[in-house]
């Protein structure tokens, strides 16, 4: 076990003074330490992944770790394994407990080095309490069959195209991506492939899981679904906008209103630097034009949850460049205004980097939240997780 007196960050007890505690989940290594994910588990134990290796998916020694914290410790277990596909990046994993109170873990392997040739799978566990991994008991490919990705995404592209011809001609690399998406548009293996996850899904109803998907070649979001618990899946249509300076929405965090209308917030890939958003008002099917929160955004996930009281929690890096800042925002009217809760980091540019976001709200009502960390005056680069209350 790791001492959590070696690890301990700060933790505040003073029953006047909000509560907030912090600390590494394990020391600092020399490896690429990214894109975590923490679920609670019925028993109030916490239980965090990421992954982990030389690089991200130009390397193929990255693989999925593990970590688990028992009800009422402070201290993590050592690292185990949660999934490596021998040869190959294993990258972006997410950890969900659905209502049957079944373990999922969703994650990519990266068939040949490139984002575009990810593979979507996952594993399920009912027995995941014991000391170590999850004992999985089943795996699966998920086959993304995006809706209409085609037919949005050609004229939408070539109205692009259109508009952004001045700077397209001054930046031959740019264009040459825009084509390639185009191109990919039209076919049906490179429309498939290459879906990835980054964040928690949702329930919509007592079995309609939703699970937020995007893509690196398209610059754009989707959501899965699935009724019969990852037996079959289907998908919507793109979240998309036809207005050229708004290509690049990835990376969705999604959160049902009161209404059953639910909302995406995504990572801003383009031009204006703000938190993305977009609406369904058909279950995630189809989707609004993109809109923009007056929330900075670097080109970082963000995530966003609903709390117990009704009121949401978005985590983000606040900034127009640079992942220095990670900030906590509550909105108290379902996302319509935000205001700043707490700084979770702050240093200058370039000291340090605090990343990817994981929320959730456990049982005792206090929010949890991993993220990648590295610099600010540590060697190499860990997952950190902190503790504290809306109030």
């Amino acid at each position: 076990m790791i001492s959590g007196a070696s690890l301990l960050i700060c933790f505040v007890v003073a029953q006047s003074t909000p509560l907030y505690e912090a600390e590494f989940i394990f020391p600092p290594n020399d490896k690429h330490n990214h894109g975590s994910s923490i679920v609670e588990t019925a028993g109030g134990d916490l239980l965090t992944c990421w992954f982990h290796g030389s690089g991200e998916r130009n390397s193929d020694d990255v693989m999925v770790q593990g970590a688990r914290r028992r009800a009422g410790s402070k201290d993590w277990s050592e690292p185990f394994l949660m999934a490596d596909t021998p040869d190959l990046p294993d990258c972006n994993p997410v950890l969900f407990i659905d209502p049957r109170g079944v373990l999922w873990l969703i994650w990519i392997t990266v068939q040949d080095n490139q984002w575009g040739g990810s593979l979507l799978k996952y594993r399920t566990a009912a027995n995941y309490t014991k000391d170590g991994p999850p004992e999985w008991d089943w795996q699966d490919v998920i086959h993304a069959r995006p809706e209409k990705l085609e037919e949005l995404y050609v004229p939408m592209v070539d109205n692009a195209k259109d508009v952004l011809a001045p700077l397209l001609a001054a930046v031959p690399d740019f264009a040459k991506e825009i084509d390639d998406a185009r191109d990919a548009a039209t076919n049906k293996l490179r429309r498939r492939l290459g879906w990835m996850t980054r964040l928690h899904p949702i329930m919509t109803s007592p079995n309609r899981m939703m699970l937020g998907l995007y893509s690196d070649v398209f610059n754009c979001s989707l959501a899965g679904f699935t009724e019969d618990w990852g037996k079959t899946w289907t998908f919507s249509q793109p979240i998309l906008d036809p207005a050229p300076n708004l290509l690049g929405n990835i990376q969705p965090s999604f959160v049902q209103k009161k209404d059953g209308a639910i909302m995406a917030f995504m990572r801003d890939n383009g031009i204006p630097n703000y938190v993305r958003t977009a609406t369904s008002s058909d279950n995630g099917v189809t989707w609004s034009k993109l809109g923009t929160l007056e929330i900075r955004n670097p080109g970082s996930s963000v995530e966003c949850i609903a709390l117990k009281n009704g009121h949401w929690i978005l985590v983000c890096n606040d900034t127009t460049d640079g992942r220095h800042l990670l900030s906590v925002y509550v909105s108290e009217d379902e996302g319509t205004t935000w205001k700043l809760l707490r700084r979770l980091e702050e240093v200058e540019k370039g000291k340090g980097s605090f990343s990817y976001p994981s929320v959730i709200q456990a049982v005792d009502g206090s929010i949890h939240c991993t993220y990648s960390y590295s610099g600010n005056g540590i060697t190499g680069s860990t997952i950190k997780h902190v503790r504290f209350m809306e109030q």
